[in-house]
Parts: C-alpha cells; structure tokens; sequence
C-alpha cells in the first residue's frame, strides 16, 4: 500500500501524515514546487518539472491498486480511478467508477459557466468537518485496503 498526494493546494497533508505512520505507510508528496515533508523516512517530497500537468501526469502513471490517491483535481480522479486506485479528496470524498462521471460532467459544466462569464463563486471554504471526514475516509481506505491484502 503507498499514498500519493497531490500536494499543491492540499490542505489535509498533516492528516496524511498522522495516518501514513499509524499506519506505517510511504507517503509520495507530488508538486511542481519544493514542499518540505517530516523527517521521516516514510515521506518522499517529489519534485516534477513545472509542464503543465507534469504531477497530474507523475501520479497517474503510478496509480494502481493498492495506492490511495489524495486529490482535488478531478480529471485526475478519473484516471487513477481507471487505473483502480482508491481516490479521496480532501473534504473526504471518495471518487469511484460510480461517481466519477458525474464529478468529470459537473467539473465541465462548471468550467464552461465561468468561461461564459457565469459567476459561480467558487468552492466553500474548507472546515473542521471536511478535516474530519478526509481523516475517518482516510482511515476506512486504509483498513479496506488491507483487509483485501495490500
């Protein structure tokens, strides 16, 4: 089992942190930009080039089963999810083949609003209760995945 985050703007790094060494798992911070890590030998800092995607593209291609991917991004969702990856985002949502399709359409839509002048305001601000439910998400992947041996 390994852990990929896609670091840029994830605000629940320290919960990863907490869980990955309750856990004992290794830890692949992924940005375009250096972001310092605890020293412990569980976490990498992985640093990728600054082409467009360059971490999307590093995390996707070392998404398999029995890695958990921590991302926002949806359109990367998607393809770690493809590559039967367990996704969470950050608020504690797990992506899945179920609901995938509609996160991609709603992200598309919301794109195509903005580009048509649409205010959409933004997401909402991340809260103590996303916090909590990224952990307790965090921790029944963890627990499913090892119970199907990884």
């Amino acid at each position: 089992m390994i852990v990929f985050v896609d670091a840029d703007a994830c605000p629940v790094k320290a919960e990863i942190y907490r869980v990955a060494e309750r856990y004992s798992l290794p830890v692949h911070v992924v940005a375009n930009s250096y972001i310092a890590v605890p020293r412990n030998p569980l976490f990498n800092s992985v640093l990728v080039s600054d082409g467009f995607d360059a971490a999307d593209d590093w995390i996707a291609e070392r998404a398999r089963p029995g890695a958990i991917v921590v991302t926002a991004d949806v359109p990367l969702a998607s393809r770690c999810v493809g590559a039967g990856a367990t996704v969470i985002g950050p608020t504690g949502k797990h992506f899945s083949e179920q609901s995938i399709g509609m996160a991609l359409a709603t992200r598309n839509l919301m794109a195509d609003l903005r580009e048509a002048g649409e205010v959409t305001g933004g997401p909402k601000p991340f809260s103590p209760r996303d916090r909590s439910s990224f952990l307790s998400a965090m921790d029944l992947a963890v627990n499913r995945l090892r119970r199907q041996g990884h």
